[in-house]
């Protein structure tokens, strides 16, 4: 079982200066959510993590230019579940790499990643700031955080954007937006925002309500024109958007503005073609059907080290669930915008309706039914899971994931690891270390990452065995 190190101070001793600063939500929905111990990786397991993520990184950035120049709209639409009036700026070729993070579940049959966050990824201070907190903090010396190089990687990012941005016209101050009352995502923006400045950006915080749009003009703040845009506000929620008192369509006003080169978004509206889970069965599916592609476009899309990174590390993922289901193989159904774990469902593989409806989990529910018990959450939030629930799905193999034990204020809690892996700009950048049920939801612990760097042979073989 992996190795989980319990800090020498309770929650309120660690919180309780910078580290209470830099994560104000430590606590969320009445309960703790950051844990003070760390999560403890051996060196190979943080290199083979770094050459994966960075290549699964380029497999989707390959894969999102073959979408966007030989892939028709329909195949956006319906197999990737992208709204029509996304499409137009969806296929407007931006430079890539961005903010982006993978979730991996490390097990018996090596690592694997089950999704990734392309559009707005959050958990940016914990792994920047909190985890190097964290590990000062720990008796054990060997320690060290495979975080460090996250503050400079978002600069780098901020930069290689803006010079792009300024090649199309497009200069003045940075813009940084979310919900001005949500203090998480205004924390994970804030963070950026400084990073952003580091780099020798003039830079604004502006909240999401706050924001005034002419169509056909420009997006504005008190006044103020905005040219460039980082939002944490999900591209799939900013389409349907509608001004209740003027009428204005507001989410298509803002594309339009970009599809014009009036206004720049970071990260880029590209982004939401990988944000979509069909992403993930349309890699399989061309990876599939890799030998055909010379017929349709006049080359061979991936090569044989492409070929070796899908089939080592990233899982059948399809359409239907029909693959699955006759060889009576326990899969998981994933809703196309699912955040947080909502609209995802474990089954066992059935090869009846019966057996399959008998031996669905809903690894959620008790979440929601704690929510709302002890007034973390209103009915608004079983409307929530309901609108993720009921989306179209995608349906991928499901791999076991390791089991945890951590210690919280409620006592020891046996949970499962996630692992999140942040990639920006092309790069690792750090990891999100999250115990929660079998399907991550936001009531999941964060429990930091750490790297044992002096480990013998015969240690390393030891970590490597499963109990």
């Amino acid at each position: 079982m992996r190795q989980v190190v319990q800090l020498p101070l309770s929650h309120e001793e660690v919180f309780q200066g910078e580290a209470g600063q830099q994560i104000p939500y430590h606590r969320m929905y009445g309960k703790q959510y950051c844990v003070p111990a760390l999560t403890v990786y051996s060196p190979s397991e943080i290199q083979e993590l770094c050459t994966a993520a960075e290549a699964v990184d380029g497999i989707y950035c390959k894969v999102m230019r073959f979408i966007q120049q030989y892939m028709p709209d329909s195949f956006l639409e319906h197999q990737l579940g992208i709204h029509p009036g996304l499409i137009p700026t969806a296929r407007m070729e931006m430079v890539t790499g961005g903010i982006t993070r993978q979730d991996w579940i490390i097990g018996e049959a090596g690592p694997k990643c089950i999704e990734n966050n392309t559009d707005t990824p959050t958990g940016i201070p914990e792994a920047a700031a909190l985890e190097n907190i964290l590990v000062g903090l720990a008796e054990d010396t060997t320690l060290t955080g495979p975080s460090a190089e996250m503050d400079a990687r978002i600069r780098e990012c901020f930069r290689i954007w803006l010079e792009f941005y300024t090649e199309q016209g497009l200069q003045g101050p940075v813009t940084f937006t979310s919900f001005g009352e949500h203090v998480e995502d205004r924390t994970n923006t804030a963070y950026l925002m400084k990073r952003c400045q580091e780099a020798g950006y003039e830079v604004f915080y502006a909240a999401l309500e706050e924001l005034e749009i002419v169509p056909g003009e420009a997006l504005y703040h008190r006044g103020r024109e905005i040219n460039l845009l980082y939002r944490l506000y999900p591209l799939e929620y900013l389409i349907d958007d509608r001004d209740e008192t003027t009428g204005v369509d507001i989410g298509a006003a803002l594309l339009e503005l970009v599809r014009e080169g009036r206004l720049g978004l970071m990260n880029p509206v590209q982004h939401v073609l990988m944000q979509s889970k069909g992403f993930m069965a349309a890699i399989w599916s061309l990876y599939e059907r890799n030998e055909q592609t010379p017929e349709y476009c006049g080359f061979t899309l991936f090569d044989e080290a492409e070929m070796d990174v899908i089939s080592r590390y990233l899982l059948p993922t399809y359409f239907s669930a029909e693959p699955f289901q006759l060889n009576a193989m326990p899969y998981v159904a994933k809703s196309y915008w699912g955040r947080e774990g909502r609209g995802t469902l474990l089954l066992d593989g059935g090869t009846d309706n019966a057996s399959r409806k008998q031996n669905i989990e809903h690894p959620l529910k008790e979440e929601l039914e704690f929510k709302l018990a002890t007034g973390a959450a209103d009915e608004d939030e079983a409307e929530i899971t309901a609108y993720y629930e009921n989306q179209p799905k995608i349906y991928q193999q499901l791999v076991p994931m390791e089991q945890v034990v951590i210690e919280t204020e409620d006592g020891a809690y046996s949970g499962y690891l996630l692992t999140g892996v942040f990639v920006i700009g092309g790069r690792l950048a750090g990891m999100l270390p999250r115990v929660g049920e079998k399907v991550t939801g936001d009531m999941a612990y964060y429990c930091a990452a750490a790297v044992r760097e002096r480990m013998n042979d015969e240690e390393e073989k030891a970590w490597r065995t499963w109990d």
